[in-house]
Parts: structure tokens; C-alpha cells; sequence
């Protein structure tokens, strides 16, 4: 299966419901070959009108693959409260054998983390499979509206079945590197607090030196994260797999980093307000009788859904703005997934 197709002037005539959209103008350096790529609003807009042109499908991912994912992760109900006290506590004494003072933000660091930590290992297998299977879908259904073409899930089903072994592969490699990046910034972060609690500082220049590690890290795991989802992305839509779709990720991003970031902060902001709102209004009863919770707690989980998935869409629009400014696309047609041997048999 060849990389997919980078939109063209004009390729992509958006009608949805009768009403024509006006295309978006790629040949003012928005997605013609060697052209400038799109900035994060841009991507942002045509993600929109991607969803629009093929809500129906959207919306049957977000319905049967995002949502119960999205519910059980809100609700932590696969989560042992019991595990996440007895991790938190071993984090306070390593944090305060590190000269850490443990104050309230400390503590609900700690506390954040030890949940974080729990909620992935024990989630790990929906993350595995009907999560990383909504993924693939997501960019499927992206490929599907840049060739005009609607959501075919007997198509999709038979192209999964094709990639998914490298599919798997990737998504390990890049479980091994979050992982890898979290290792780093725990062992950098203890060993700093370490150095200048050797030289003799107080405490609160500690927490000081802790937070400049802290933002450091933010920027380094932002871009990895960043990497980690074009490669999902990859993989999907062209021939490799692996170490070799994070190494392309990092190629085909190089320059537009900025523009990673961004899609990586609006979508981190808008997860996090969502799970601020489910654990004030859903998981405490702060107000009331508890009865709102009832249509509180769907709607929610419905609106984290819907972040997901267009944070999942705009990876993909990402991809193909950075595939359509890169060079190689000079050097030939780039087919689409739909049009390609591996899925001409399915037809």
C-alpha cells in the first residue's frame, strides 16, 4: 500500500447536505507540492469542513470506539484507588528524600500522577485495541473525504486487517517512548533536586529548579507526543512501520513543529477543561442533590469524545499539510489509500 494522496488545488470540492463550501485555497501555499503548509487555524478549519463533509462516519467512531474508551477513562473505574495511594506515598517520600518541600501542589502532583500512571497500565488494553483501531478509522474516513469518498466500513475492515500487525508494531514503539521520556524526566528531575540539595539550598529554590525541569520536559514530551501521533498516521497510510515510522514522523515535521505544538496544547487544554468539569461536577457532589449527574455525566463524556476525535482528525490533516510542503512530493503522483493495489481487490 503506497503513501496516500496530498491534496491538490482544488481537488477537494466539500458538499455537505446540498450546501457547497468553498474550497480551500492550496495553491496560496496551503497544500500544493513544495508549498508553504498550513498554520494551526488553517488546519484547524479544515478539519471542520472535513468532519462536515463526512459526519456520518465521524460520528459512528466517536459513537462505538471513542465513547466507551472516553467513559471508562473519565470515570476510573478500572482504576484501584488502593494502588494509586500506596504509589502516591512512595512518590511524596522520594520527592521529600529529594529536598522537595511538600506542599499542597506537590502532593496533588504527586497525587495526578500516581492516577495518570494507574489509569494507563490498567486501561492499556482498550488502548491496544479500540482505541488504536479508532485511530486508524479516524485517518481512514480523512483519506476517504480527500478522495471524495464516503466511510465504507467493509472497506475498512479489510484495510485494518492488512495493517494491522504494523499497526501494532508502531503503537508498541511508541508506548516504549513515552515511556522511555517519562523515565528521563523522573530520574533528571530526582537528580537535580538531588545536586542542589547537596550544594546546601533551601527548599524553595529546590521547587524553583524543579519547575524550570518541569517546563523543559513539557516541550520535550510535546514534541513527542507529537511525533508519536504522525506516526499512527504513517503507518496507516504508507509502507513502514516501527522505529521507521517515528524516524519518518520526525522527518516529515521537521520545521513545522510550532505548528505541532499548537494542535497539542488546544487539544491538551480542551481534554483537560473536560475532565476538570467530570471530576467537579460527576465525581464530587459539590451542589445539589447529585441528580444532575444523570444527563451531566453523558454529556461529558460526549464532548471528551468529540475532542479526541478531532485531535485524532487534525493529526491527520497535519500529515497531509507537512506531506504536501515536503519535496518528495515533487517527485510523483502521490496515489490515495482507496486507489492503491493493497485495496483495489476489495472493490
Amino acid at each position: 500500500m503506497e503513501a496516500s494522496r496530498t491534496p491538490k488545488a482544488g481537488s477537494l470540492e466539500r458538499v455537505v447536505h446540498g450546501l457547497e463550501l468553498e474550497p480551500y485555497d492550496y495553491s496560496n501555499g496551503t497544500g500544493s507540492a513544495g508549498s508553504d503548509p498550513m498554520n494551526a487555524l488553517q488546519i484547524l478549519r479544515e478539519t471542520v469542513w472535513i468532519l462536515r463533509y463526512n459526519s456520518s462516519g465521524f460520528m459512528l467512531i466517536a459513537a462505538l470506539l471513542i465513547c466507551p474508551v472516553s467513559a471508562l477513562l473519565l470515570s476510573n473505574v478500572l482504576v484501584d484507588q488502593s494502588i494509586v495511594k500506596r504509589l502516591s506515598i512512595r512518590l511524596l517520600l522520594v520527592a521529600r528524600s529529594s529536598g522537595l518541600p511538600l506542599r499542597p501542589f506537590i502532593k496533588q502532583s504527586c497525587q495526578k500522577f500516581s492516577e495518570m500512571a494507574i489509569s494507563a497500565a490498567t486501561c492499556f488494553p482498550l488502548y491496544f485495541t479500540i482505541s488504536l483501531l479508532s485511530k486508524a478509522a479516524v485517518v481512514y474516513s480523512v483519506d476517504c473525504s480527500y478522495s471524495r469518498k464516503k466511510f465504507d466500513s467493509s472497506k475498512f475492515y479489510v484495510i485494518v486487517v492488512k495493517i494491522w500487525r504494523r499497526l501494532v508494531s508502531t503503537y508498541l514503539w511508541v508506548c516504549m517512548l513515552i515511556v522511555s521520556c517519562l523515565t528521563v524526566f523522573l530520574v533528571a528531575l530526582i537528580a537535580v533536586c538531588n545536586v542542589f540539595l547537596i550544594i546546601g539550598f533551601p527548599g524553595d529554590l529546590i521547587v524553583y529548579a524543579a519547575i524550570m525541569v518541569g517546563l523543559i520536559f513539557s516541550v520535550v514530551f510535546a514534541k513527542a507526543i507529537i511525533i508519536c501521533n504522525i506516526a499512527i498516521v504513517i503507518c496507516v497510510l504508507e509502507e513502514v512501520s516501527g522505529p521507521q515510522a517515528l524516524l519518518r514522523s520526525g522527518v516529515l515535521i521537521k520545521g513545522q513543529t510550532q505548528v505541532g505544538l499548537l494542535i497539542f496544547l488546544g487539544s491538551t487544554i480542551g481534554m483537560a477543561f473536560v475532565e476538570g468539569l467530570f471530576e467537579h461536577r460527576v465525581k464530587t457532589l459539590s451542589y445539589g442533590d447529585g441528580s444532575s449527574r444523570v444527563w451531566e455525566g453523558p454529556l461529558l463524556v460526549i464532548m471528551y469524545s468529540f475532542v479526541v476525535l478531532i485531535d485524532s482528525m487534525m493529526s491527520a490533516v497535519f500529515y497531509f499539510s507537512c506531506r504536501s510542503s515536503s519535496r518528495e512530493a515533487l517527485d510523483g503522483e502521490i496515489h490515495p489509500i482507496l486507489e492503491t493495489p493493497a485495496s483495489m481487490d476489495i472493490q
